[in-house]
């Protein structure tokens, strides 16, 4: 119902930026909250932001706020998490992902999200 498609990773020097994109297509309707997850190897996958569709009311994780900021636009249907100060912990496969129904676990879980996309790597050089 929900297609997911990430862009904007790469290769960043610390202190640097990165911007994300993830492009929603599909039911994007149905979706009322959107986040970004992070997994680096030998690690959990953990939150890092999320956003409510229609209200822009967001989240982020304590290691991040004050450097990444989530938006969307809607207009788009696109999701933006802009990364400034990079450091080399954020390095990881960022996804993007979707919640379409509630399932209760809030938008900080994983396991609120119904759909997710592919996933892009973002490295950060020391």
């Amino acid at each position: 119902q929900v297609q997911l498609v990430e862009s904007g990773g790469g290769l960043v020097q610390a202190g640097g930026s990165l911007r994300l994109s993830c492009a929603a297509s599909g039911r994007t309707f149905m979706s009322y909250a959107m986040g970004w997850f992070r997994q680096a190897p030998e690690k959990e996958r953990e939150f890092v932001a999320a956003i409510n569709w229609s209200g822009g009311r967001t989240y982020h994780a304590d290691s991040v706020r004050g450097r990444f900021t989530i938006s969307r636009d809607n207009a788009k249907n696109t999701v933006y998490l802009q990364m400034n100060s990079l450091k080399p912990e954020d390095t990881a496969v960022y996804y993007c992902a979707a919640a379409t129904k509630l399932r209760g676990w809030g938008p900080r879980s994983p396991s609120e999200y119904d759909y997710w996309g592919q996933g892009t790597q973002v490295t950060v050089s020391s």
